[in-house]
Formats: structure tokens, sequence, C-alpha cells
């Protein structure tokens, strides 16, 4: 498991480790060798212990339809705001 502060540590570890597309889910990714890792932003975990379980259940919900995971994407859930984001 990789913890990353920022969207940038995210995507440079995505891009560098990724080979098998298929294998991406929820932060998952598989590298050349087969080896799985799991890239996670840090402030996920806190986001999952909150006490209010509806900023826990939107979250989750948000990082579900995800493969690689988008900090911004997942702070607008927490908050309840919904964003549209470019791709």
């Amino acid at each position: 498991m990789v913890h990353c502060e920022r969207q940038q540590e995210i995507d440079y570890y995505w891009k560098e480790l990724s080979a098998d597309p298929k294998a991406e889910q929820c932060g998952w990714l598989k590298d050349k060798f087969g080896v799985s890792w799991q890239i996670q932003p840090s402030i996920l975990g806190k986001m999952l212990q909150d006490k209010d379980p509806r900023k826990v259940a939107r979250v989750t919900e948000a990082f579900l339809k995800m493969k690689k995971f988008d900090i911004a994407t997942l702070k607008s859930a927490y908050a309840g705001r919904k964003i549209e984001k470019e791709k």
C-alpha cells in the first residue's frame, strides 16, 4: 500500500506501476510483475473513520466507482458537494 498526500503522487505511482488496466479498481493496480498495489490518499482513512455515517457512506460510494483515487472528488463527497470533473 502506498499512502499519498497529494494527487500528483497518486498520478505518478499510477503511471509508473500500472501494467494491467483490467486489474484497476478502488485504488488497486497490478504492476508488470503481477504484484498488486493500492495507491491511496492518506486522507481517505480519516474520512472513513468519521463519526457521521452519512459522510462515510458518501465517500464509500464515491471511491467504489473509481479506478484511480481522485482526492478532489473524495473531498467533495465527504463535504456533501457534487462536482463535475472533466476527464
